[in-house]
């Protein structure tokens, strides 16, 4: 056996028996054996840097050094998910899912388990990226960091696709991290606070050899990618295994919602033996056609739900009520409490929402109150222990004033929060409306973050966010925290900005009502934006998924002299106020007013593909059909009751070819 020959040996069989230990939970030889094989691999390969491999089982102890995480953009979205609390709620999705999809559903449950949300790219069966959530649509590569975990493998086995996606969890089991906790407070130091943050900010660390160090697992639950060999998501989730990868055995293939409840019901109870920490079910359509003609609502998939768990509940004492104030002007009442630990992390502050919550709960300083997670995330006042108030105690007054700039409030019929109308002279306004610009959805700054900003509108640099192109690295440099690099990188990601799209700018203004969603329908349908300034609110109307509050929003918006200046201040500096020619020379108007389904599978474009191209037509894209619909594109398997339904309306059902003859 020559050298390349006994290398290639010891990967292979260090890899198998890195799968038996920490996949299957089953090993074959003793952790001398395996360190001594491991030695034998480093000293060869350190020996014959020509058989490098990336991928090398000799890399899971870490070493490389990530000073910068770099931003990378999801081939495919990550939503979230849709909750539900009760048996009710489970009940109603399934209604709304029957009326949309054809034949019998089932559905795969998976237990929901609480850590950190990981994307994993594999080409030619090896691991090539790892990024994290982010925001869904973008995430940071922290590839080198989780090469670390024993449980994601480097190489996969068997029958795998040539390139795909696999989502999942890293988590950090119960055993792992109470053993971490033991050596902090051996060490003297403060021991950490629960395992999902904990195993979140192991991944964000500079040093893979530490994160190394760290018991983190891998569990895996979705696949994403074109054509895979997969029909539905419990075939996924066996396949998956195949593969090698880490996927929990608890799921479970459920004929209908009483065995779906059936399973809600028993981990419920059980959950509490689990080696890791989970917070609910995910229940999701099993068939991957079915899911498919579903589709997604703007933040999460129509086809899935999580059932949560009922909240930790705690009481504590409401010490202070304070106010705070929202880049739109909207202000916040904030309950201050004493201190307390609610699952898994230190509670000091909580939302109560607008006047009307106080008043219903009738919530005063110094009262006992009822504390629980939202979903186990964010902590809210649920009530009031009547029994524990002081006979002496008055109702809170909401306040009159903005308490950052004294201007009165103003609260609009129909509205739940009171507003400052002081725009330009409110600091926290101000500083919300560049943080909001600077962040990741609409500019994605490199280089300055929130903190930044405060710092930069306090010193009197910046006072909206169309002066940050004017700033210079010698204004910068002088401020506290700041030094020459982090000037040049502020400067640097500034000038980069100028290359955001259109649709991320008009996000970025601020527009109150204008999310991510209708900044994109706005810009597509604009162009410009002038030709949005320009705009009646009757015409704004009458544009997709556009309504009265959004119209007026927008309107009002652009009647301010204040704000048309800054946007002719930001076309002046180059920054993207209209779509692209580029992307203009995608797009036409041969589909314009015409509204489209899209139903089965598709041989040449896939799903997304044809949905895009509608889009970039000009088309309308709807999730069922009705009287409105004019057109159903039908590929392979097209349900009966759509044909059926799309004949008794009426609605011409055409085939691919014929959709794509006719946008050519």
């Amino acid at each position: 056996m020559n050298i390349e020959q006994h290398i290639t040996t010891l990967r292979n069989e260090l890899r198998e028996h890195n799968y038996n230990y920490y996949v299957l939970d089953n090993p074959t030889i003793s952790d001398f054996e395996f360190d001594k094989k491991l030695k034998q691999l480093q000293e060869l390969e350190k020996a014959h840097p020509e058989f490098y491999d990336a991928n090398s089982p000799t890399l899971r102890v870490g070493g490389e050094i990530t000073k910068n995480f770099e931003t990378v953009p999801h081939t495919y979205r990550m939503f979230s998910l849709d909750n539900s609390y009760s048996k009710e709620d489970l009940e109603d999705w399934e209604k709304r899912i029957e009326k949309m999809v054809d034949g019998k559903v089932e559905f795969t449950c998976e237990l929901k388990y609480d850590g950190a949300s990981i994307s994993l790219t594999y080409e030619d069966g090896k691991l090539k990226k790892a990024v994290t959530r982010g925001d869904g649509f973008q995430g940071d590569d922290i590839t080198a960091n989780v090469k670390t975990i024993r449980s994601v493998p480097l190489q996969l086995k068997g029958d795998f696709p040539p390139l795909f996606e696999i989502r999942g969890e890293i988590v950090l089991p119960f055993e792992g991290f109470a053993k971490m906790n033991a050596e902090r407070v051996d060490l003297g130091e403060e021991p950490y606070r629960n395992p999902r943050n904990t195993a979140s900010g192991s991944l964000k660390l500079q040093d893979s050899s530490e994160v190394a160090k760290r018991p983190l697992d891998c569990l895996l639950y979705s696949l994403k990618g074109e054509r895979l060999p997969i029909k539905t998501q419990f075939e996924s989730l066996e396949k998956a295994r195949d593969w090698g990868f880490k996927v929990p055995e608890a799921a479970k293939l459920a004929k209908n919602l009483d065995e779906v409840l059936e399973f809600v019901n028993y981990w419920d109870v059980h959950r509490h033996k689990l080696p890791y920490e989970t917070d609910g079910v995910v229940v999701k359509v099993n068939n991957l056609q079915q899911q498919e003609e579903l589709g997604y609502t703007a933040k999460s998939p129509r086809w899935a739900m999580a059932y949560k768990f009922k909240a930790e509940q705690v009481s504590t004492v409401l010490n202070q009520i304070t106010y705070q104030v929202g880049r739109t002007g909207a202000i916040t009442p904030v309950a201050n409490l004493e201190p307390v630990e609610l699952a898994g992390t230190i509670v000091k502050r909580a939302s109560l929402h607008n006047a009307d919550q106080i008043e219903k709960l009738d919530i005063r300083e110094d009262d006992t109150v009822f504390v629980e997670k939202g979903g186990e995330i964010i902590p809210k006042i649920i009530g009031v222990d009547f029994t524990q108030r002081d006979p002496n105690s008055k109702p809170t007054k909401y306040i009159t004033e903005c308490p950052e700039c004294g201007t009165p409030l103003v609260r609009t019929e129909g509205e739940a929060q009171h507003y400052c109308t002081n725009t330009e002279g409110c600091p926290p306004q101000i500083i919300g409306r560049i943080q909001h610009f600077i962040s990741r959805k609409a500019m994605d700054i490199e280089g300055l973050g929130g903190e930044t900003v405060v710092l930069l509108v306090n010193n009197g640099l910046i006072n909206n966010y169309a002066d940050l192109y004017l700033l210079k690295e010698g204004q910068i440099v002088p401020l506290e925290r700041m030094a020459q690099k982090s000037a040049e990188n502020m400067i640097k990601g500034i000038e980069a900005s100028k290359e955001i799209p259109f649709e991320r700018v008009l996000f970025g203004l601020g527009i109150r009502y204008v999310g991510e969603t209708v900044a994109k329908k706005l810009a597509k349908h604009y162009k410009t934006v002038d030709a949005l300034k320009n705009a009646s609110e009757e015409e704004l109307i009458t544009v997709d998924e556009i309504g009265e509050r959004i119209a007026q929003s927008v309107v009002s918006f652009f009647a301010s002299e204040e704000n048309i200046a800054i946007i002719e201040r930001l076309k002046s500096y180059g920054v993207q106020l209209e779509i692209s020619a580029e992307k203009l020379a995608n797009q036409t108007d041969t589909l314009k007013g015409q509204t489209f389904v899209v139903s089965g599978v598709f041989t040449k474009v896939s799903r997304d593909e044809l949905k895009k191209l509608i889009e970039d037509n000009g088309g309308k894209i709807s999730s069922s059909i009705s009287a409105k619909t004019n057109y159903v594109v039908a590929g392979d398997n097209m349900g009966p009751r759509k044909k059926t339904k799309a004949e008794s309306l009426g609605v011409a059902i055409i085939s691919e070819d014929d959709f794509l003859q006719m946008i050519s």
